[in-house]
């Protein structure tokens, strides 16, 4: 059993940056993919990224790749999501996600455990 829990969400004027942290307890993300998904309002929970714990090989959702980074720290047990050049479209309530094995599925259904969110509001 793993469990999730996600930090630095907030509120972020347009242009902004933030960056989001997913922590695991119980067990390591050595064995697992950690993945990243946001749902706005009204829509469906959507990919924004993921990467392989063990192989580090990192996939990004087109509308995120070029300003939205993931990167993992062993030592912390951490995947973080780097957003930078936020937009009122990114205003979701994000979550991580695992599953064991890689690479990483891209979708949510494949996906075993899930942390609670963290709102980013993005303000024009």
């Amino acid at each position: 059993q793993v469990q999730l829990v996600e930090f630095g969400g907030g509120l972020v004027q347009a242009g902004g940056s933030l960056r989001l942290s997913c922590a695991a307890s119980g067990r390591t993300f050595t064995r697992y993919a950690v993945g990243w998904f946001r749902q706005a309002p009204g829509k469906e929970r959507a990919f924004v990224g993921a990467v392989s714990w063990s192989v580090g090989t990192t996939y990004y959702a087109d509308s995120v790749k070029g300003r939205f980074t993931i990167s993992r720290d062993n030592a912390k047990n951490t995947v973080y999501l780097q957003m930078n050049s936020l937009q009122p479209e990114d205003t979701a309530v994000y979550y991580c996600a695992a599953h064991q094995g890689h690479p990483p599925r891209l979708t949510r259904l494949e996906y075993d455990y899930w942390g609670q969110g963290t709102r980013v509001t993005v303000s024009s």
